[in-house]
């Protein structure tokens, strides 16, 4: 299956956005939407920083286990993520760059190495509900942010 990628632009710098997103207790602010019920474990921010959830997508849902298996401060983070019994594992991509007028460009690249049957064969379906919910992602990721740096500066 081809990869889903969604961006946005923001006012914060790549440092404040890695770090943003570094810490994974982060990601339920502006994920909650479709990933409930976070379970935590490991370290609180970098590689082996876990999570388990709960998606909701396309009228099902299923438990996803997420790991943070690279990190390039304060560029780049890849998750990897198992569910559906194991029989899907995907990778999600965070890669953050400056914008040349300042700020920085947010995207979420969703690449899966292995799918269900059911996924493949709905490929179409599945890739344009994945796009839709993390559109709506960044929108929650860009607004978080805001709130974070305005409560950092306090």
């Amino acid at each position: 299956m081809k990869p889903v990628t969604v961006s946005t632009d923001v006012p914060q710098t790549p440092e404040q956005v890695y770090g943003f997103l570094d810490v994974m207790a982060h990601h339920e602010r502006f994920t909650d939407h479709y990933l409930t019920d976070w379970r935590y474990s490991g370290p609180d921010r970098g590689i082996g920083s876990r999570a388990t959830v709960t998606a909701a997508l396309g009228g099902s849902k299923t438990d996803v286990a997420i790991e943070v298996v690279e990190a390039d401060a304060p560029r780049r983070i890849v998750e990897r993520n198992v569910s559906a019994a194991g029989r899907r594992l995907a990778h999600g991509t965070y890669t953050v760059e400056p914008l040349r007028t300042g700020g920085s460009r947010v995207s979420f690249a969703y690449a899966w190495e292995r799918a269900p049957l059911a996924d493949r064969l709905l490929a179409p379906v599945v890739r344009a509900v994945m796009r839709r919910a993390n559109r709506t992602v960044m929108r929650r990721l860009a607004a978080e942010l805001a709130r974070h740096a305005s409560t950092a500066g306090s």
